[in-house]
């Protein structure tokens, strides 16, 4: 969307999203999802295993290689996925395999690095079994997000006004539980905020099946209606205050999607 134009002349972009802790700003990690795709021969594994390519074993090999690069990974890394595809019978060498991969890092750069290194635990699977290995990106590049400072304040003053409580932590405490958003991307092109709303889950958090159960409660309803009025509100602060309303409208001639990502 935002290479298509979607964003431009649009000179802010606020969000909220629900989780266990409230912040005015929102820090993530840079993203990149690969799927490695693995073709093999499929055979009979007990009449004629020889004849086979197995592909599972591939997949198999890659996880192991993966599982050993995390000790190596560069502070703040992560890489984390599943097994597509494995094969069909028990009694079938398979012939195909995928899996699903995401790297992060702290930054871009530090993104690129990962990358590099999970592609090579992908190959080590083709190498070590003869199959061939195709791979696709499968989820966008996403950077880490910039905050807008002066649009955050305007936020936490508004929530504040509703009877919103933010958390205080340190700062490399949230680095470490920092997740990712496609809206980091947007962050780089126009000014843009994306707060984290808290949601009374009882112990459960996000992605799990239970958390999802408590954001359809009443509790739910009243964060995402306090989060969409302190966003009206910020709006109308950002368009009233004569220094912000220029300072939004020079940005956003000037930025773009191809906005300096390295250090995000």
């Amino acid at each position: 969307m935002l290479e298509a134009g979607a964003f431009d002349g649009i000179h802010a972009a606020m969000m909220v999203h629900p989780a266990t802790k409230e912040y005015a700003d929102h820090h993530t990690r840079a993203l990149v999802g690969l799927r490695a795709s693995y073709t093999g021969r499929t055979a009979h594994s007990a009449a004629a295993p020889h004849e086979g390519i197995n592909a599972g074993d591939a997949a198999t090999v890659a996880q192991v290689a993966i599982g050993l690069l995390r000790q190596q990974l560069l502070p703040g890394a992560l890489v984390h996925g599943i097994v597509t595809k494995g094969g069909e019978a028990a009694n079938s060498i398979p012939g195909a395999a995928e899996l699903l991969y995401d790297a992060r890092a702290n930054s871009v750069k530090e993104l690129a690095e990962v990358k590099k290194q999970l592609i090579v635990c992908f190959e080590a699977g083709a190498v070590a079994t003869g199959a061939s290995l195709h791979i696709t990106e499968e989820t966008r590049e996403f950077s880490g997000f910039r905050n807008d400072q002066p649009m955050v304040g305007f936020y936490q003053a508004n929530a504040e006004s509703l009877g919103r409580r933010f958390d205080d932590e340190p700062l490399e405490k949230r680095l470490s539980e920092a997740a990712s958003t496609d809206m980091a991307n947007v962050s780089l092109a126009i000014p843009s905020i994306h707060p984290v709303i808290r949601v009374e889950a009882h112990g459960a958090s996000n992605h799990q099946p239970e958390f999802a159960r408590w954001c359809a409660s009443e509790d739910a309803d009243k964060a995402a209606l306090e989060g969409g009025a302190a966003m009206a509100w910020t709006a109308i602060d950002l368009a009233l205050d004569t220094t912000e309303r220029r300072r939004l409208i020079t940005v956003g001639e000037s930025s773009g999607p191809g906005a300096e990502a390295a250090d995000f």
